[in-house]
């Protein structure tokens, strides 16, 4: 896949992220919750940490280790978009990563927390509320998986032929 439509993947990501973040905090006020099925609210919620609020009760010093975290992040998938370009399959997923990174990584600089608002439950258990640059980071992250199966399964089957 070319570099430049890997990019285009990951900025199409970052912008849906950016927009629907903006529309649920200019629609909802913090922790207003909108109920739309017997599993799904919109609420309005800011996450301080990492991925299951992991760091969120720390001072603030979590802010910029994770922004360099994300940043160093981005510059290497960058740099392996642009090296395994062949591999269509990975650099779809890399893409996927990479505008969901860059997503929650504006949203840590410009605002100090990452805007959450999708929430989903069973009965009284509920997912911690996530965004659309997780969304991403998940379906990059299934894919990545799915496709290091998939190259086991190809060598698995060269070697039986090679016999």
């Amino acid at each position: 896949m070319k570099l430049y439509i890997s990019l285009t993947i990951a900025l199409i990501v970052l912008v849906l992220d950016l927009a629907s973040k903006y529309w649920v905090e200019s629609a909802l006020e913090f922790g207003q919750k909108i109920p739309l099925t017997g599993f799904f609210n919109l609420v309005l919620t800011y996450n301080p940490g990492a991925a299951f609020s992991f760091l969120s009760e720390e001072s603030g010093w979590q802010r910029w280790f994770l922004s360099a975290i994300a940043g160093s992040a981005a510059l290497l998938i960058i740099y392996l978009l642009n090296k395994y370009k062949h591999e269509k399959l990975f650099c779809m997923s890399l893409s996927l990563i990479l505008g969901g990174a860059l997503g929650n990584l504006y949203d840590r600089i410009t605002l100090g927390h990452v805007v959450d608002f999708l929430d989903f439950y069973l009965g009284t258990y509920h997912w911690p509320a996530f965004n659309i640059a997780d969304s991403a980071i998940f379906i990059g992250a299934a894919l990545m998986i799915y496709e290091s199966f998939r190259h086991k399964e190809d060598s698995e089957n060269s070697k039986e032929k090679v016999k």
